[in-house]
């Protein structure tokens, strides 16, 4: 039988809930991680030691209560460690993305203040090198990989294990203090700090508190029935708060085990090795998994493409039915367990999910169709609503109560309510302390009641289910007062495997155009079976036959937007496939690839006001971001398509 943790008052740090796992699960793994093709475990017990060890390392450097530790890296379970044991130690763990530009760091290392920094290898370490210059409060840098690491100057350098084995060596001497500072801990004490992505601006440092955390945590971890006896896979940005939440908060709350994948590469063949029961995706993961689907099938032999087509035409209709419980035909009951000895359990298998028992995904909406098409296979795939502000959980969807179209019911503890202008409202345990060192953003969020204004449109059905519209500060009203949601159309573009990104415009105008970006892989793919060939992804994406496949999928959207009356006027009448693909590095997406409109906005104005002025094609030159650092610019001639209208012609403004 899976074991529950046992509830006690004194359970308010994230260092006290490994105290109780070390004595309760203590033999039980806590975290894997794959190296060198071999997959390596610590048990609860062993992390306990490992953390403490580390705790100790920080106080003979020096670390005080109330500093700011930042980690730098993939997930990898010493990263992890580095966080609860400065929280061990009286200090802040800021976790940042891997990903992130020097001068990205400089600036969330200044502004928090951070005197360490937990670096992951020799590459983090160079970008904070680079950026020393600019960081007066930095006092030291602790290391974990030590290739490349030899010739360094180390005066203020240290190597991970290295500082393990001092804390060891001094434990003496510094574990009274180290138990008092923890004994110090409360349940309002800052947890941990996290950054916005900064879709609209610089990012906001978010102050989590104790209780923020290990009440989400404990919350939604009821909610789902997890036990110790889960499997989930870190592989998500540690900077992002749903890992957090995963990897610590729940992990921590339930004692289950964090699996840590080798590299980014391997990422699938070790979700497959896996096998988590509990699992998340945000939508671009389920839409990259499932290009990789439909490519692998455009592949198949004309057999097996015949089959998988019958037998998931089968699934969507009956399967998310089957999945909830409802009453269905035992003609259909067969055919489904047929599909699933032949295509669905298969599919599953390749995928990594047979073991998924719940999976969620949030960040941003998710395309309708993708979302049925996963759970047409038996996962038991919900949306969450959430976010850093709100130590991830606003709403989530109860088993049996699952749609595409909703984000669920309010989670255990939290109050929903919608402003007079559509905008989402909360309230609850987990609501962020403070934005640090930004008290009007925090005044201008959240009132002194308590209630975060969450930047997002939507309204809450008579089944008490809320629906999410767009954000708030996205959703408008074209020339002629249409409703205007952009992420609604973008959404079911992106179901196309062939679609990776897309941006739609038409706010005060009288027609809605768009941006696409293609998917190299399923896109490249395709060029391949049909000996196609092409010098760059510029030359592919402006193929002929690219553009006619890309104007298929937009008449296909058009007719599917026309079938709803609220959103019906944000039919596509225009669009170009850009010659690039957007990029966080150029500032076009987030780190969490979150679309910065006003910045492409600005950046293509050039290629938008060709959208609605009638031209055939325009000349662009567009600066880039080189993976080295260095920039350049790409010149390219982009073909405008007039696309396939649904229905009724739509009325002009100008009439």
């Amino acid at each position: 039988m899976a074991r529950s943790p046992a509830s006690q008052d004194a359970l308010e740090t994230i260092p006290a809930l490994l105290r109780r796992n070390a004595e309760q699960f203590g033999e039980s793994p806590a975290f894997r991680e794959k190296e060198f093709g071999i997959w390596q475990s610590w048990t609860w017990a062993e992390v306990a030691e490992e953390v403490e060890a580390l705790a100790l390392g920080f106080l003979t450097l020096g670390v005080m209560p109330g500093d700011y530790v930042a980690v730098i890296g993939r997930n990898r379970p010493r990263l992890y460690w580095a966080m609860v044991a400065a929280q061990k130690a009286g200090a802040v763990p800021v976790p940042l993305y891997q990903d992130a530009v020097g001068e990205e760091l400089a600036y969330v290392l200044n502004h928090c203040g951070a005197r360490y920094v937990i670096a992951a290898d020799q590459e983090q370490v160079d970008k904070i090198i680079e950026v020393q210059g600019q960081l007066p409060d930095l006092t030291h840098i602790v290391y974990l990989d030590t290739r490349g690491m030899r010739r360094y100057d180390h005066a203020m350098l240290s190597q991970y294990q290295e500082l393990q084995q001092k804390g060891r060596d001094n434990r003496a001497s510094l574990g009274e203090e180290l138990e008092r500072r923890e004994a110090d801990r409360t349940y309002d004490d800052t947890c941990v700090m996290l950054y916005t992505s900064g879709t609209t601006g610089r990012p906001k440092g978010v102050v989590l508190s104790n209780r923020n955390i290990i009440e989400s945590s404990r919350a939604s971890s009821e909610f789902d029935h997890l036990t110790s006896r889960e499997e989930v896979l870190a592989y998500l940005p540690m900077a992002w708060v749903g890992d957090f939440i995963f990897s610590i908060g729940q992990a921590f709350w339930t004692g289950f085990c964090v699996n840590c994948p080798e590299s980014e590469s391997t990422m699938m063949a070790d979700l497959r090795e896996i096998g988590p029961t509990y699992y998340f995706a945000p939508p671009r993961v389920f839409e990259s998994q499932l290009t990789t689907v439909m490519i692998r099938m455009e592949d198949a032999t004309r057999l097996k493409k015949k089959m998988f087509d019958h037998y998931m035409a089968h699934a969507r209709r009956v399967g998310p039915q089957i999945l909830d419980g409802e009453k269905v035909g035992a003609a259909d009951r067969l055919k489904y367990f047929l599909g699933n000895l032949l295509v669905y359990g298969p599919l599953k298998n390749t995928l990594g999910f047979s073991r998924v028992r719940v999976g969620y995904t949030a960040g941003e909406a998710i395309g309708p169709e993708i979302f049925d098409f996963y759970r047409s296979l038996g996962i038991n795939l919900k949306q969450l609503y959430g976010q850093t502000e709100a130590s991830v959980f606003i709403t989530q969807q109860p088993d049996g109560e699952v749609r595409s179209d909703t984000v669920g019911v309010p989670s255990p503890g939290v109050e929903i309510r919608i402003g007079d202008n559509g905008e989402v409202y909360y309230r609850s345990p987990g609501t962020f302390v403070e934005y640090y060192k930004n008290p009007e953003s925090t005044a201008s969020t959240k009132d002194p009641e308590g209630w975060v204004a969450t930047g997002d449109a939507g309204f809450i059905e008579g089944t008490g289910h809320l629906r999410i519209i767009d954000r708030a500060k996205d959703v408008g009203k074209m020339a002629d007062g249409r409703l205007f949601a952009p992420k609604y159309v973008e959404n079911k573009l992106k179901f196309y495997p062939n679609i990776l990104e897309a941006v739609v415009f038409g706010a005060g105008r009288d027609r809605c155009c768009a941006f696409v970006n293609i998917d190299l892989g399923a896109v490249g793919n395709w060029a391949e079976r049909n000996n196609i060939a092409y010098a760059s992804y510029q030359e592919l994406s402006q193929h002929p036959d690219v553009l006619r496949t890309v104007g298929e999928h937009v008449a296909e959207v058009n007719a599917s937007i026309a079938e709803d009356d609220m959103l019906s006027g944000c039919q596509i009448h225009r669009f170009l496939v850009l010659h690039k693909e957007l990029d966080a590095d150029d500032g076009e997406l987030t780190r969490t690839r979150k679309v910065r409109r006003k910045i492409i906005a600005e950046k293509y104005a050039d290629l938008i006001e060709a959208l609605y002025d009638g031209s055939q094609s325009v000349y662009t030159e567009t600066e880039v971001t080189y993976e080295d650092g260095r920039k350049g610019k790409i010149k390219a001639t982009l073909n405008i398509q007039d696309a396939e209208i649904a229905g009724a012609p739509q009325r002009m403004a100008a009439e």
